[in-house]
């Protein structure tokens, strides 16, 4: 059995508890004007093209038989109408301008990718399976989850929750925590703003708080759409009638996802380019917490750096450190790559 992933992004501290392992799984029933993970809506493989990264080589104009990339006065385009996402030109480039998100595998190769952090998932760590909508591939999520488990790995779902609930049914033995999340609480405005309707959600909501599951509810707050007083009077109502909730956790607006549309030839449907002003986060994060006793939490929140890790971070993009990073690349240390990435941010 086989299914497409788009990223496997080793020691995750975002996405669960503790230190984790989050496999991106391809493909998204909803269409979130806010999406931050835009190539992992699309089920297929999508072509990213970076511009700022791309040094006009024309290696993926040489190697591409269907004629996708072109160049005039310095400027590199692509026609992704014709591209087949056979990888070619990802390959060719020297820079890393180009990559093509999506790829098949196996539970097993899954698995052994998985099972190299072990030794990272203390306090309740392991991996997490996200996306795009991993239960959109429904079978493959079942068998990778109780694969995991098998190895001793723990293992966290993340999901819109529209799904068949007899997949939610299915992985749900197999799951330690679920992060739900609770994008809006008004009908009309869910379906606007996400293109699908709240019914399906709630009812598998509800169904796995019957089953006993441990349930996290994540909430984006994104201005203009559902930054008011009703929403979060929806979210504080919602969880506390469920005993299975057991945080929320608030999701800030951030606009990464705008430069990732372009890169694979979208446009956002939101385009605010700010990101929320801490005050406003912390105002909806005092307004929840007195309408439950569940605790909220914000995510993202920074954190004081230590001073060795401060002045890493600030020389992330300098020329040496793009230079030991290519090194580190050319090489394959992966591990190396990913634990210098993951302290780089800490």
């Amino acid at each position: 059995m086989k299914g497409t992933v788009f990223n496997i992004q080793r020691l995750s501290i975002h996405d669960g508890p503790s230190i984790r392992t989050a496999v991106f799984f391809k493909g998204c029933p909803l269409r979130c004007a806010w999406c931050h993970n835009p190539e992992g809506l699309s089920a297929a493989p999508v072509l990213s093209l970076c511009a700022d990264k791309c040094i006009g080589c024309r290696a993926c104009e040489a190697v591409c038989a269907r004629g996708v990339h072109s160049f005039s006065d310095g400027a590199h385009a692509a026609e992704r109408t014709q591209c087949i996402s056979c990888g070619a030109c990802a390959e060719s480039c020297p820079s890393g301008a180009l990559e093509i998100y999506g790829k098949e595998y196996t539970v097993d190769e899954i698995v052994k990718a998985v099972i190299r952090d072990k030794p990272f998932y203390r306090d309740g760590g392991g991996a997490t399976l996200t996306g795009g909508e991993p239960l959109a591939q429904g079978e493959f999520a079942v068998a990778l989850a109780k694969a995991l488990k098998e190895n001793g790995v723990g293992v966290c779902v993340e999901t819109s929750g529209y799904a068949k609930q007899t997949v939610i049914q299915d992985i749900a033995p197999y799951t330690d925590l679920f992060l739900f999340d609770i994008k809006e609480t008004d009908e009309e405005r869910h379906l606007r703003y996400t293109g699908v309707g709240m019914e399906k959600i709630y009812k598998n909501l509800y169904r796995l708080n019957e089953l006993g599951a441990n349930i996290i509810l994540r909430c984006p707050i994104i201005p203009g759409v559902n930054n008011r007083r009703e929403h979060f009077d929806g979210i504080a109502a919602l969880a506390s009638g469920l005993n299975g909730v057991k945080e929320i956790h608030l999701e800030p607006y951030h606009p990464m996802g705008i430069e990732k549309n372009l890169r694979i030839g979208r446009k956002a449907a939101y385009e605010n380019t700010a990101f929320m002003d801490p005050d406003e986060i912390a105002g909806w994060s005092d307004y929840l917490k007195k309408r439950t006793e569940i605790p909220v939490f914000v995510m993202g929140a920074k954190k004081k750096r230590s001073g060795w890790s401060r002045k890493l971070y600030k020389n992330m993009n300098t020329p040496a450190v793009c230079l030991l990073e290519s090194v580190l690349r050319a090489f394959a240390f992966d591990d190396a790559i990913t634990l210098f990435c993951a302290l780089s941010s800490s």
